[in-house]
């Protein structure tokens, strides 16, 4: 593929504020995303639990409703960056990145969100403590959609 296709892709990227990009031609083929990919062992969808049933180590503190949370003049919103199912953990069952009360830093990852099949982790782009946890562990979420609370 000519390096000034592959050019004028990233600039498309840019300008359009898509998260990622893929084409083909033939047996080329070029990805280009603004998010690191994460690699996993397991698909995360095959492993969940079915509905109605909680892993035995779920997290004991659920996600705080966006009602519960008094809003304060320095907090700061994470919101979703695109479209798909919210994770709170690399892998089923397992540790959450973050939780209530949680002291961050730029650039740490809080949560994984799926699309279209590629696991993209959100990290986050303001250090203080996490007050909220807005979106609840396996559930849709959508671009815009506030994740996290930081203060």
């Amino acid at each position: 593929m000519d390096i000034r296709k592959v050019k004028k892709l990233i600039e498309l990227l840019e300008e359009s504020g898509i998260s990622e990009l893929e084409i083909s031609e033939g047996e080329e083929s070029v990805r280009i995303s603004r998010h690191p990919r994460i690699a996993m062992q397991a698909p995360m969808a095959a492993a969940l639990p079915t509905a109605g049933v909680a892993p035995a180590s779920a997290p004991a503190t659920p996600a705080t409703a966006a009602g519960e949370h008094k809003p304060r003049v320095d907090d700061h919103t994470v919101t979703s960056p695109m479209v798909g199912t919210y994770y709170s953990a690399s892998a089923p069952g397992g540790k959450p990145f973050v939780e209530i009360g949680d002291e961050i830093k730029v650039g740490q990852i809080l949560c994984i969100i799926e699309a279209m099949k590629m696991m993209n982790q959100i990290e986050s782009d303001k250090a203080g403590r996490v007050t909220a946890i807005l979106a609840k562990n396996g559930e849709p979420v959508e671009f815009g959609q506030p994740l996290f609370i930081v203060e």
